[in-house]
């Protein structure tokens, strides 16, 4: 990993984001978008869907903050936050803007993570849950993404997408949770979408007291230091950097 000194000092800024909100129009979001990135020379990758907005784009400050102020002002953006980091040189070499089902795709179209998602926890607070006796704590990524860096005895549920979680969970939910009353559940990913609507699955199955480490890995990195954190390894992420 770049140290923190050095980093602050590389020349371009990488901005990760989600939002659950209703698109009533993403067609008309995407091209809006589109031509603000390209104007002002942002990167990256944007998924659009009906359920909201999930993408990981790059430039200069100047350029990203344009970009990310747009998404703000769409309707149900107001409050989304981004995990930012920096790098040398640009991590994509183009820009895309799609429209898909699902802006993570888990297969569920009964999950709502606007009404069901779990309870979040900050970094600040997520080391406190996980030496807690008895919680249960589930890596959410797929099993290319755990072999760099995880939590230590996290769960590994080897899923190779991320639509293959519900199917791995019901058929170790007895082994998971044992017999009477369900342990705490705390599940991690990258950036926290993923969690959003693993949380919101548990929830639906009858599981309650389920957790989430608000803003993924990647917050956790950026604000818990070195010498108080419990990450192994180095976190996997979609584009030229592969891990940070």
């Amino acid at each position: 990993m770049t140290g923190e000194n050095e980093a602050a000092n590389l020349p371009i800024c990488v901005a990760a984001f989600y939002k659950f909100a209703p698109m009533q129009d993403c067609a008309a979001v995407q091209a809006g978008l589109v031509r603000l990135c390209q104007l002002h020379g942002v990167k990256g990758t944007v998924i659009l869907a009906p359920e909201g907005i999930n993408g990981t784009i790059a430039g200069t400050d100047e350029a990203v903050n344009h970009a990310l102020t747009h998404i703000k002002a769409l309707p149900g953006c107001t409050e989304m936050t981004a995990k930012f980091s920096r790098t040398p040189t640009l991590p994509f070499h183009r820009l895309k803007v799609r429209i898909k089902r699902e802006i993570v795709t888990m297969g569920q179209p009964d999950i709502d993570p606007l009404t069901g998602a779990g309870h979040y926890v900050s970094p600040q607070d997520w080391n406190a849950l996980l030496r807690e006796p008895g919680t249960v704590l589930i890596d959410t990524r797929n099993d290319y993404e755990v072999e760099v860096g995880s939590f230590a005895g996290a769960i590994n549920p080897r899923t190779r997408q991320f639509r293959d979680f519900p199917h791995w969970f019901r058929a170790k939910r007895n082994k998971l949770l044992g017999e009477g009353k369900p342990p705490k559940v705390a599940m991690f990913c990258t950036g926290g979408i993923r969690c959003e609507k693993s949380t919101a699955f548990l929830r639906s199955e009858g599981v309650e007291e389920v957790y989430h480490l608000e803003g993924g890995i990647l917050k956790y990195l950026e604000e818990v230091s070195p010498e108080n954190s419990l990450w192994t390894g180095e976190c996997f992420v979609f584009d030229q950097r592969v891990t940070v």
